[in-house]
């Protein structure tokens, strides 16, 4: 028996590659937001969030867009401020046997909140 045999019997394709997706999703989430970003390291910031999410398992990519405006309203003597949800646009490609799973990190303007949720299974 493999390990995907004895620890996700109870579960189907689809439902394995939306839970890969939103653990990676919460990962990234709690492990990034609070980092120093300016406009001149939010690049930089993009490609390692990407990088080390698409090491997780069944990850097939990670799109990471920091919003830009935000950084460019920083008037501070440090010209930084740390990351948060709301600053965050995110998609993560899960894929589990023959199914895939695009969970999505974006704020929502009629909620208040950066939302995390399942965009689209396939």
């Amino acid at each position: 028996m493999n390990v995907d045999e004895k620890y996700f019997n109870n579960i189907s394709p689809r439902e394995r590659a939306i839970f890969e997706g939103a653990i990676t999703m919460g990962a990234l989430f709690h492990q990034f937001v609070g980092t120093p970003v300016s406009l001149e390291s939010a690049g930089t910031l993009e490609k390692s969030i990407k990088k080390t999410m698409e090491l997780q398992p069944c990850i097939k990519t990670v799109e990471v867009k920091i919003d830009r405006e935000t950084l460019e309203e920083v008037k501070n003597e440090y010209d930084y401020i740390s990351l948060t949800g709301e600053m965050l646009d995110v998609k993560v490609l899960s894929h589990y046997d023959d199914k895939n799973a695009v969970i999505r990190l974006k704020f929502i303007e009629e909620l208040n909140y950066p939302l995390m949720y399942v965009e689209e299974i396939f």
